[in-house]
């Protein structure tokens, strides 16, 4: 059953004031209408789209074609798909304040690309491409615009790739024989243009560039389009923008033509942007220019009357035509606005359990004073996933709110609440989405659809809607929290990785919180025929909603080494649920729901290791420290802002988390000691951070420049360059097969110079490249040994790699 159908597309409102209603007038009257593509979140030029979308009123909107999974996050550790999901959140945020649009493709940000060959090889071209004609057909833009050059070379694979992509986009989008399966008209645009950016002015070919006055301020906020645009580029706080300044471009953009119509004055040159290029057109474009010419702010109702006209002559042109859809509903919208409706439905909580009774409460009022000869009679209210509707039948009075108390089952049928684009496993390059509807879409619609019927003026106006929550925040202001649909309990396992040698057992322990009260059910571990796990089962019972139990099984590895996946998986009256519950939570954003399997990855490797305590002083964010547990190692957290000598005693290795350089403020004060402790027989491994922004200029005991060197092919041969060093051979002998099975990337920002006291250990290219020598550097200091390693420790420990694990734990265990 598929009830998350997909949302109604329109922009939305920045404002609730009679301006604001003039202005979606004005949008509503223009037809001109532009798609802006690039290749991830904050990739867009939002003082552009500001300006198209709230200075020129076209229908405008940015097409993304990843959700930034491959990223990094200032703010937290959510990572990947996560990642993916808040940097969704943030582009919508950035939407709604330039008026723009948001549209994806099923694409994966699979971290930094070098080039568009290697970024065609990890995704799959042709359902990419697929992507971007469905979002032209069914957007239908006048004009395409790329944020980047397809001339290939100085910039993200990823970025080229969606300038290479557009081009063939423009030209399919408007072909029959394209992507026939689709069922969606041929739509083909004018022209496609490069918005030329400063950092790629060397791709410009000739001296054909367009240059167009992009300045000026909104009409509804006084604010400049300038000033709007760094506001929603903050947005993209995970990024580290939120105190983003541009630099004053004076208003001026820049074109170059790709394909297409030439334009010499302007991006829309022969486009006709007016009601004249529709059927019948001319004269909704008329009744339009006079509702907004006696448009009263101080008295938006006044035009009830004529705005209930022009929704008549609307609905007489061809109904099946995406963009006559769009203004139907942007003239519904601002119907509702002049009529001061407001209609909302209530819940007493933000989950539900699929087959369980919802009260639902919902009320509608009208705050404007509409003429004397208008009714607004709120008809019924219409449940569509349940064919349901009940029947109200009242006339609305001025600032009198009128409600309706209903109880109604959800079906057991409806989906657990997931991005859409996560609920099926996708491969490396590509999302796997089984309802083409929901391509392009930039989230999922609502899970119980309401629709409130109400009759104006003889008309039938319908009010899509959904049910949320109400709450309060610490400030005591209103928030509205949308329904999530939950299963009655979730699952999760203490670790996500469990690290075991072959034949070895280990226990696992699987925690389960009730979503509901007396919830009872028996608890397995589902797992490959070549690993065991006692008990089979396990019997909760779990009274209350919010209480937890932990449960422990012993799994016993196969004798040859592999890596599987166990997931836990609870039956209660029959059905089974698998679900953890993860919430992403930053202020900027509404809160986030994912619900994946609760799965560990068992990795049976050979290990060994020495030493038993080991100190973790974190950085930005990374899992390091129950890694190092699952070696087998006691974690000490340290603090840079009071470490001691004291502190580092009994301590056999300190690792550094990622990016400490970069976040913690007090690592210069802490390096004397760090470094003490090194001299007197300790060892220090330090993982990689940018070069920009460090918090102090001595990472080690000697010179070490870090570059921004990146080896992203994870399949990069390995070069050892000092075969005998401990590091590869106590107490592990590490050999090529270490290398099999990474993910993503080699490593990140490795040293490109440093002291001859450095050994450098690996080296790896990316096709094509000059080795990097610098993934790993060993240094003996006094009595200790100094690490420093870009390799992508914190992404491959995660992803449960035996090389990693075993590479790793010989670092730790070189001073052994």
């Amino acid at each position: 059953m598929k009830s998350d159908s997909p949302p109604t597309v329109l922009p939305e409102r920045k404002s609730d004031s009679p301006l604001a209603i003039l202005h979606e007038l004005q949008i509503f009257r223009q037809m001109g209408s532009v798609l802006y593509i690039a290749a991830h979140p904050d990739d867009e030029n939002t003082e552009l789209l500001a300006y198209l979308a709230r200075g020129r009123n076209y229908r405008t909107a940015y097409l993304s074609l990843t959700r930034g999974d491959g990223g990094q996050n200032v703010l937290g550790p959510d990572l990947d798909e996560k990642l993916g999901v808040a940097r969704t959140q943030e582009l919508l945020a950035a939407r709604r304040i330039d008026g723009a649009q948001q549209f994806f493709s099923r694409a994966v940000d699979f971290g930094f690309s070098k080039n568009y060959q290697e970024t065609l090889n990890v995704w799959n071209k042709q359902e990419v491409l697929s992507d971007m004609v469905r979002v032209i057909r069914e957007f239908r833009p006048d004009v395409l615009i790329t944020r980047f050059s397809p001339s290939p070379g100085g910039t993200h694979g990823h970025h080229t790739t969606s300038a290479l992509l557009a081009v063939e986009a423009f030209k399919l989008a408007g072909d029959a024989k394209a992507f026939p399966e689709q069922g969606l008209a041929p739509w083909q645009p004018k022209r496609i243009l490069w918005n030329v950016s400063t950092f790629q002015k060397d791709k410009v070919a000739g001296s054909d560039v367009l240059t167009i006055d992009a300045g000026g301020k909104d009409l509804v906020s006084g604010e400049t389009f300038h000033d709007i645009a760094a506001a929603g580029r903050a947005m993209h706080k995970t990024q580290g923008f939120d105190n983003f300044t541009f630099p004053n471009s004076n208003g001026k953009q820049s074109f170059q033509l790709l394909d297409g119509a030439p334009a010499t004055t302007d991006i829309m040159d022969g486009v006709d942007t007016t009601w004249k290029r529709v059927p019948g057109g001319a004269e909704i474009e008329s009744f339009a220019d006079q509702i907004i010419a006696k448009f009263d702010t101080k008295d938006p109702a006044a035009s009830v009357p004529a705005l209930l006209k022009l929704r008549s002559q609307l609905s007489a042109l061809p109904a099946k035509d995406s963009i006559i859809k769009e203004k139907q509903l942007l003239l519904d919208r601002i119907l509702q606005e002049c009529l001061g409706l407001k209609v909302e439905t209530t819940v007493a909580h933000s989950d539900i359990v699929p087959g369980e009774q919802v009260k639902l409460h919902t009320s509608a009022s009208i705050h404007a004073k509409i003429p004397d000869n208008i009714n607004v009679r709120w008809m019924a209210v219409r449940y569509p996933q349940l064919k349901k509707e009940i029947s109200k039948g009242v006339v609305l009075q001025l600032n009198e709110t009128s409600s309706l108390d209903s109880v109604v089952t959800l079906p057991t049928a409806t989906p657990l609440t997931e991005p859409y684009w996560l609920r099926f496993e996708g491969t490396p390059g590509m999302f796997h989405v089984d309802d083409p509807q929901l391509i392009g879409t930039a989230e999922n619609g609502p899970p119980f659809a309401i629709e409130d019927i109400f009759e104006i003026g003889g008309q039938t106006l319908v009010v899509h809607d959904e049910p949320v929550h109400v709450m309060t925040d610490s400030w005591g202001n209103p928030v509205r929290r949308r329904v999530d649909v939950i299963p009655p309990v979730s699952l999760r396992f203490l670790s996500d990785v469990v690290v075991m040698t072959p034949g070895s057992s280990r226990s696992v322990e699987v925690e389960i919180t009730a979503s509901r009260i007396h919830s009872a059910g028996t608890l397995t571990l589902e797992a490959p025929p070549d690993w065991k796990v006692k008990p089979a089962k396990q019997s909760f019972d779990l009274a209350s909603a919010g209480q937890h139990a932990r449960f422990i099984f012993t799994i016993t590895a196969p004798t040859r080494c592999e890596t599987s996946k166990i997931t836990a998986s609870a039956e209660i009256h029959g059905a089974r649920y698998c679900n953890q519950r993860q919430e992403i939570n930053y202020a900027h954003i509404p809160r986030q729901l994912l619900q994946p399997p609760a799965v560990v990855k068992a990795v049976c490797l050979d290990l060994s290791i020495r030493g038993k305590t080991v100190g973790y002083l974190p950085g930005a964010g990374d899992s390091l420290a129950e890694n190092l547990q699952q070696m087998g190692y006691a974690v000490k957290v340290l603090d840079d802002a009071n470490l001691t000598s004291k502190d580092l005693p009994g301590l056999d290795a300190i690792v550094i988390g990622v990016r400490a350089f970069n976040v913690r403020n007090n690592m210069a004060a802490a390096m004397p000691t760090l470094l003490s402790y090194v001299e007197n027989g300790g060892t220090i491994i330090t993982q990689y951070n940018r070069p920009d922004k460090l918090k102090t200029e001595k990472l080690a005991p000697y010179d070490l420049q870090i570059s921004r060197d990146r080896v992203t092919d994870e399949k990069a041969t390995m070069t050892f360059l000092a075969p005998n060093n401990p590091v590869l051979n106590t107490p592990n002998k590490i050999t090529s097969a270490d290398f099999d099975g990474w993910v993503q990337e080699r490593g990140l920002y490795f040293p490109e110079k440093w002291d001859d006291h450095f050994v450098p250990i690996l080296a790896c290219n990316d096709p094509g490249e000059t080795p990097l020598k610098g993934a790993l550097l060993v240094a003996q200091y006094g009595k200790g040994h100094y690490i420093y390693t870009g390799l992508g420790f914190f992404r491959q420990l995660p992803a449960g790699v035996p090389g990693a694990y075993r590479l790793f734990a010989n670092m730790v265990s070189i001073g052994k």
